[in-house]
């Protein structure tokens, strides 16, 4: 059983010791739905304000729920609708500061606010899944956020 408290006062601390325990818990293990799920566990219990962590996962071309914590989810996304849609169409990062106001947005949970979704890439350039965190709170997510859940799923996609 792993044991992490990852706790820091400010943001690229708290992200530089999550990148270190995510290392850690996919190293060596090659089955991606664990290490999607360990991932999910672990960044649910480091981040605050979160009501939702998970993936989707890209299977022929549509997004596919993978593991997560928190409500149960949509289970299919088409690519270029609601924000993981978007981030999966586009291959770039959603940092999305109101969901409310995001056209097209799918309300899996009413309780979310804001959203983060990081698109994680193989190595020939084709998106395995995307990475998705939503909060109650809006404009819950910084550049900070982003670029700690950037690294994420760069070390995620090595494990994928």
């Amino acid at each position: 059983m792993y044991d992490f408290r990852i706790e820091a006062a400010d943001r690229a601390t708290l992200y530089c010791d999550l990148a270190s325990a995510l290392e850690g818990l996919v190293a060596g293990e090659p089955d991606a739905i664990a290490n999607m799920a360990n991932a999910a566990a672990l960044i649910w219990e480091s981040l605050p304000d979160l009501n939702w962590v998970g993936f989707y996962r890209n299977i022929g071309g549509e997004l596919v729920l993978g593991p997560f914590q928190g409500r149960p989810a949509c289970i299919r996304i088409p690519f270029g609708t609601g924000v993981c849609g978007v981030a999966a169409a586009t291959r770039q990062v959603q940092r999305i500061e109101d969901v409310h106001a995001f056209p097209g947005h799918i309300a899996c949970d009413s309780a979310s606010n804001s959203e983060l979704v990081v698109p994680i890439m193989g190595a020939d350039g084709e998106l395995i899944a995307v990475l998705d965190l939503d909060s109650p709170k809006t404009a819950r997510f910084t550049q900070e956020d982003e670029a700690g859940c950037v690294r994420l799923a760069e070390i995620l996609a090595t494990a994928l």
